[in-house]
């Protein structure tokens, strides 16, 4: 999920006042607002346990793939498609009615982020998860980590429980939070909602099953390259921010150069390296899932992880979620901003008809 720097849907002048020379001033806060706002609502709502928006786009996206599945690609990046337009669509509408509307346009973005971001959800599975390891309940550690991973739990011991929930921290601080914040600084409501459909179109299909290997492809490419410029800002903000945990930001940056690459995913690797840099601990290693094992790399050259890097990993999490809220509303910004100040004969036609 290319990077566009206007957002869909912005007619000439929303949003905007005049100035004394007749050019127009830009309203740049509603979106920039909104996100840092729908964070705050996550921070304090966490996911409604009920009526989830995301929870009905799988059910929907589900059902789609029962009427069109086949096993190639073509008819996968046709679902993909069909999919991605059914979730960015409501958004984009509701961003261009309130076009014009700055308080009704935040309130439209924050609901969004609400809705597709997932950092508080994801720190109380995590904190359950290790509540049961301290509690020394292998079975009650054992029934939590689906809510955070689709490994298979039933062989797993403290340790590899541990590791298992800082892996899952790590990369969903990306794709729960970091990645759907910085592409709703890039295309506002739409790129929320675009973002987490795709993502979670890459967890149903984007697998490498025989069902999926082919009909999952494009699914997983779009996650890809739709991941790949927030991963990379994920661990750098785990760097910098690794003083939190009682990490050093060089240690966690040379974790990111030494072993970022070496994961199968060409995006999570960056946030585990990352995250197992700032704590100082050692992920990576056999997992199974739906009873096919993998081997993957060493990721660190710390330590085994406990429950009490658990509690460690959360703590970056929140400080990475409330960085990226800040990166992406600066960014949101500074892009009505550039906007503004462009004289409509600098942009090109299709940059004009955004603005």
């Amino acid at each position: 999920m290319a990077f566009a720097p206007q957002r869909a849907g912005r007619a000439a002048g929303a949003g905007r006042a005049a100035r004394g020379d007749g050019r127009v001033r830009g309203v740049g806060w509603p979106v920039a607002g909104g996100l840092v706002a729908g964070t705050v609502l996550d921070a304090i709502f966490a996911d409604p346990r009920r009526g989830h928006p995301v929870a009905a786009f799988g059910r929907a996206a589900a059902a789609l793939e029962a009427r069109v599945y086949a096993g190639t690609r073509a008819r996968g990046a046709l679902h993909a498609a069909a999919c991605l337009l059914a979730a960015a669509a409501p958004a984009a509408a509701a961003d261009l009615l309130s076009r014009g509307r700055p308080v009704l346009r935040l309130a439209a973005t924050a609901a969004v982020c609400w809705s597709v971001t997932g950092a508080a959800s994801l720190a109380r599975e995590a904190e359950r998860l290790a509540l049961a390891l301290e509690s020394a309940d292998l079975a009650a550690a054992r029934a939590r980590l689906p809510s955070l991973c689709g490994r298979d739990p039933s062989g797993l011991g403290p340790a590899d429980l541990a590791r298992a929930a800082v892996e899952s921290v790590a990369e969903n601080s990306c794709d729960a939070v970091v990645a759907p914040l910085l592409w709703g600084a890039l295309l506002g409501p739409a790129g929320l909602a675009g973002y987490r459909a795709a993502n979670t179109l890459d967890a149903m299909v984007g697998h490498r099953s025989p069902r999926y290997r082919d009909f999952g492809w494009a699914a997983a490419r779009l996650d890809d390259i739709a991941s790949a410029a927030p991963a990379r800002l994920t661990g750098v903000l785990a760097a910098a921010l690794a003083p939190v945990v009682g990490g050093r930001p060089g240690q966690a940056l040379r974790a990111i150069h030494a072993y970022g690459a070496a994961h199968p995913s060409p995006n999570a690797g960056r946030c585990e390296a990352a995250f197992a840099g700032a704590l100082g601990v050692r992920l990576g290693g056999t997992n199974v899932y739906a009873g096919v094992t993998e081997d993957r790399p060493r990721l660190g050259g710390g330590r085994a992880a406990t429950a009490a890097d658990i509690r460690r990993a959360v703590r970056l999490s929140r400080a990475v979620t409330w960085a990226a809220a800040g990166v992406a509303a600066a960014l949101a910004a500074a892009l009505d901003r550039a906007l503004d100040v462009a004289p409509d004969s600098a942009l090109s036609p299709a940059v004009r008809c955004r603005a």
